[in-house]
């Protein structure tokens, strides 16, 4: 028996609908149907598909082992084909630059340190403290605004992060399927997070993220949000060592 008679029969022999699988696994109806008809093509790719069949065989209670064998010996094994060749986006992310740092701003307030470290040393030049006349001659004139006076200034609090380490945060929003592979094709991670779950890996080297079901996830890396306008499988390339640490694989 084929992969998809396989895991038809065994659902039928639970007693379960199609619609019930779907609900277990949270694998849309269409998939699962395309599926127990071996046609693979709905799921984004061989390693969405051994994701699909491994959930839905558990759900019907067989034994995904084998089945995860046989697709493997019609698709081909994982690892044969570097993940970045199997899985290219289609369309390009957006990746905004870092905002630059505003060097005339920190020249001046460096400047007005300067400024105001000199004014001290030359009034205490005479080894003693500045007269009082003379102390309230320059004292400058403060000028208070009501309205300024009752707004608070918010202090913003930020996570520091070393610059040769990339964190990486992801949420599923719906189920998804994420790898990781070495700039070599080597497989690092594979797995389905399902939704509401969340995922963090701390990566000192480069390395290659696929990610299924793009639409589905919220991505962060060292805290900014990573952006993807698109439905189809896409790969990004994360250097913890670059400038810009994430960019089209």
């Amino acid at each position: 028996m084929s992969i998809g008679d396989t895991l038809a029969e065994a659902r039928r022999q639970a007693g379960l609908t199609i619609a019930q699988v779907s609900q277990q696994t949270r694998i849309r109806e269409p998939i699962v149907r395309a599926i127990e008809q071996d046609d693979f093509s709905p799921c984004g790719g061989d390693f969405y598909a051994r994701g699909h069949v491994r959930s839905i065989a558990e759900a019907v209670g067989a034994d995904p082992a084998p089945l995860i064998r046989e697709y493997d010996e019609e698709h081909g094994a994982p690892g044969g084909m570097r993940a970045a060749q199997v899985f290219s986006p289609v369309t390009p992310i957006k990746i905004r630059e870092p905002r630059n740092l505003h060097l005339g701003r920190v020249l001046a307030a460096a400047v007005l340190a300067a400024v105001g470290v000199g004014a001290y040393h030359f009034a205490t030049a005479d080894g003693g403290r500045p007269p009082a006349a003379a102390a309230a001659t320059v004292r400058p004139s403060v000028t208070t605004h009501p309205e300024a006076a009752r707004k608070p200034v918010p202090v913003v609090h930020r996570a520091v992060v070393p610059k040769d380490i990339a964190v990486i945060k992801l949420t599923a929003n719906s189920d998804c399927w994420v790898g990781f592979n070495s700039p070599t094709g080597q497989s690092l991670y594979q797995g389905t997070i399902l939704a509401g779950q969340s995922m963090t890996w701390t990566e000192r080297h480069p390395v290659s993220m696929v990610i299924g079901n793009p639409p589905g996830v919220s991505l962060t890396v060292n805290g900014r949000p990573e952006r993807m306008n698109t439905v189809q499988v896409v790969t990004l390339t994360i250097n913890p060592l670059a400038a810009t640490p994430v960019t089209v694989g």
